[in-house]
Parts: C-alpha cells; sequence; structure tokens
C-alpha cells in the first residue's frame, strides 16, 4: 500500500487523488493546497483523503507534510518544482510533475540540468521521478516515441495542438491565464538540424489542415517541453531525430498574439499620465479567471457554447528498409460539453488531468520502476502500452496513419505542412490505419 501526496490541487491535482482514491494500492492522499478550502472540498469526498493547508514555498513545511509519503504529485507551478524534488529527496519518495522547469539559466540548460546532477540524486536513492507527464509535454512524448520505435531511423518530429473553443461568455483561456500568456510570449525553442534554436513569440507561421477541421488553420512556434527534452535525447531516445517542433494555434493564441505586438504581453513598466504601469499585469488584471468549479463551467456552458475545435497531432518522419516514412497520430479525447457532462471538467482540464492520472498510476503500479530523473519519451513498450490502454478506459484514444514511399527524391528547400523537408503530399496513399488503444 502507498502513501501519496498531492501537492496543489487544482483542476489537474484533484483529478489524479479522485482517480488515486479508486486505486487498490493506495492507503492514503494528502490533498495539499494553499487554499484551505479547495483542500478540504476535495477530502471531504474522497474516502482516502486528508486535507492539508500548505505554504509550498517553504522546504520545511515541504518535507514536513510528505513525511512517510512513497510518492509526491506536484501540481503546482513551474517555480516550485525543484523545490519539490529537494522535498521528495528528503523523504525518500518518487515524483511525478506535469511540466519541466525553467530556471533562470534557460530552459535548454534546466533540462540539462535534471538529465545530469538530478537524475543522479534520485538514482543514488533509489527513487524514481518523471517529469513533463500531463498532456503535451507527456501523452505527445509517448505517442511520438511509439511512431519512433516503428523507424529504422528518425528525422523529424512536429507536434500540433490546436484550440478553438469559444462560447458566448468571454472564456481565453481554459487553464491559467497568467501561464498561458507569460508562455506565448516567451521566446520559442526548436529543435532543427540537430541543435536547439531559440526564436522570437509566434515565429514561422503556417496554414495548417488538421482531422476534423475543414479548413486550414494559422499555427505557430511557441515554447514548450518537446522539442528542447526530445533534442537531448535524440540519440538515447528518438533514433538520431534531427528536428523538432511545437505549434499552437486558436483564439487564446490569436489573442496573444495581438497583445503582444501592442506591447501588452510586456513585463517592462510604461508611462501612463505620470504613472507606472506593467502592461502584463493590467492583462492579467482584467483577464477573467479559466474556471475552476463545476458550476461555473455549467453556467458557462449554459449561456452558450460557440465552437468547439481542436485537434491534437504528433507527426513523425523518418525511414523504413531505406524508403521515406511518415506517422500521424491524433489523440482524441471529449470536448468541453462532453468532458463537463462525464466528469465535471473542462476539456483542458479533463486530457491533461486523466493524462496525468495514467501516469501516477503507471508509478503505482510500479509499470516504470527505473531509478533517476526522466520523461516520458524514455518510457519502454510496456510502460507505453500501458498509458494507452489505460487512456482508453478514460476516453482517451490515439488513431495513428501510416503512409510510406517506395521511391525517394531529394526534398526541396521549400516545407510541406510547415514539416523541414517533408517528401510527402496530403494526397499519398495511407499504408496503415490504427488504434492504439
Amino acid at each position: 500500500m502507498k502513501r501519496i501526496i498531492v501537492v496543489g490541487v487544482g483542476a489537474q491535482g484533484s483529478t489524479i487523488a479522485k482517480r488515486m482514491n479508486n486505486h487498490p494500492e493506495v492507503s492514503e492522499i494528502i490533498c495539499a493546497d494553499y487554499d484551505r478550502k479547495a483542500a478540504e472540498a476535495l477530502s471531504a469526498d474522497l474516502k482516502k483523503a486528508t486535507a492539508l493547508q500548505l505554504d509550498a514555498s517553504n522546504i520545511d513545511n515541504l518535507i514536513g507534510a510528505a513525511k512517510g509519503c512513497d510518492l509526491i504529485v506536484n501540481g503546482l507551478p513551474l517555480d516550485y518544482n525543484l523545490l519539490v524534488m529537494e522535498a521528495a529527496l528528503a523523504v525518500n519518495a518518487s515524483y511525478i510533475d506535469m511540466a519541466g522547469p525553467m530556471e533562470d539559466i534557460g530552459f535548454v540548460e534546466s533540462y540539462k540540468l535534471l538529465f545530469g546532477e538530478w537524475h543522479e540524486k534520485f538514482k543514488a536513492k533509489g527513487l524514481t521521478a518523471l517529469v513533463g507527464a500531463g498532456s503535451s509535454p507527456g501523452l505527445a512524448n509517448v505517442m511520438a516515441r511509439e511512431a519512433v520505435e516503428k523507424m529504422d531511423r528518425c528525422d523529424t518530429i512536429n507536434i500540433y495542438v490546436y484550440e478553438n473553443v469559444l462560447t458566448k461568455r468571454f472564456t481565453p483561456f481554459w487553464w491559467s491565464p497568467e501561464v498561458a500568456f507569460w508562455d506565448m510570449a516567451y521566446k520559442t525553442f526548436r529543435f532543427e538540424h540537430g541543435r536547439h534554436v531559440t526564436d522570437k513569440p509566434f515565429s514561422r507561421p503556417i496554414q495548417m489542415r488538421l482531422r476534423g477541421i475543414n479548413r486550414p488553420v494559422r499555427m505557430v512556434d511557441h515554447e514548450h517541453d518537446e522539442p528542447v527534452t526530445m533534442g537531448l535525447l535524440a540519440d538515447k531516445a528518438l533514433k538520431g531525430v534531427k528536428n523538432v517542433a511545437f505549434k499552437y494555434g486558436g483564439f487564446g493564441v490569436k489573442l496573444s498574439e495581438l497583445l503582444f505586438s501592442m506591447g501588452l504581453l510586456s513585463d517592462e513598466p510604461v508611462d501612463v499620465n505620470g504613472a507606472k504601469v506593467v502592461p502584463m499585469d493590467l492583462i492579467l488584471k482584467l483577464c477573467p479567471p479559466a474556471p475552476k468549479y463545476p458550476d461555473e463551467l455549467r453556467s458557462i456552458i449554459n449561456d452558450g457554447v460557440v465552437a468547439e475545435e481542436g485537434a491534437f497531432l504528433v507527426r513523425v518522419e523518418g525511414y523504413k528498409d531505406d524508403n521515406p516514412i511518415r506517422i500521424d497520430s491524433y489523440a482524441v479525447g471529449p470536448g468541453l460539453v462532453e468532458a463537463f457532462e462525464t466528469s465535471g471538467l473542462s476539456h483542458e482540464a479533463y486530457l491533461t488531468g486523466q493524462c496525468a492520472s495514467v501516469f501516477v498510476k503507471m508509478m503505482v503500479d510500479d509499470v516504470f520502476t527505473e531509478k533517476g530523473v526522466f520523461v516520458p519519451e524514455q518510457l519502454e513498450e510496456d510502460a507505453r502500452e500501458y498509458c494507452f490502454r489505460n487512456l482508453a478506459k478514460l476516453g482517451v484514444t490515439i488513431d495513428e496513419t501510416l503512409q510510406q514511399k517506395t521511391v525517394y527524391c531529394l526534398p526541396d528547400e521549400e516545407t510541406i505542412d510547415g514539416d523541414p523537408g517533408s517528401v510527402f503530399e496530403e494526397s499519398d496513399e495511407l499504408t496503415q490505419e490504427t488504434s492504439l488503444a
């Protein structure tokens, strides 16, 4: 039997706690949050849970709260990651979070630190830390690795996430607007020709056709973990991949790009009639928060849903028997209305929370037991199969299509659908279509 502490019981943390409450090998779940009301409201509905008000900015508080636990689930903002990892080491607990740290030393450098010094720390104590284990990063990485394993060598991995859920009540983001806006305004990362490259926000726009959307949609590069981790693990886990990018599109991206162009996502003070104002502070003050509780979501849905569009595609290109091969993997989950009707969650919280809960369950079930710090693309076949199978039970499935050419011509410098060096056209014949669930 295992004791778990969930630090931060927002949408994702609470979903994980609810799932673990039904797990026969979990004896206790500590629901810890700075917001006592949130912790108590969640634990009141769970037989195995106890509530704890916790100021996680203090390492001693974290250590005291986690003492005796086997696993720490970190549902806090990124700034807390290394602090919570330090507490895990102190109490001899394994660790999981949903996105890696962005230290002041840099995004790439922080992951190098995790894969180096922090990996050795956890390995020396016989502990496992899985970072970036949500939907994207998380499921996207597992999908990419699954596709790569069907190839002899890999050239390109592109991840496309399009979110365009519009309601009559202005709801720009279905997760933290603070995180969303800061991510949008941050420089982008991609892995290009075997090296990490940074670029300006909203760079390299393309028009992309995605399944289920009857028109091309605009996608831009976006700051995300996958190009960083996959680039660092190119030879170790991804058969020498040379190019990795993450592209994002939808209403939130359009809004953010307009605000960014006006300088409203800047953290540099500007003079307004003699007063110093930080534009980002003003935007965050005025932006409505993401709906958190079921009654909020119900009210928004009842006011009217205008559009529910979305796509989650991982496209992997490489070679099999010296012939080009492309594998498209779509993650399919419930939309806003269906997610709320089945779970009381938004579509965003459902996908990330359910993915994270499966990764946590995988660790509780000892399916993944390697010691050290890892990211989801390092999961081997049995762990990947476990994730797909358990996600399918929760209504999240993976549809995979394969295209293969038997004649190879050197690609032009132009791109097809934004994929560097792609030799595939949309009309190429599909040679295989399967479901991974």
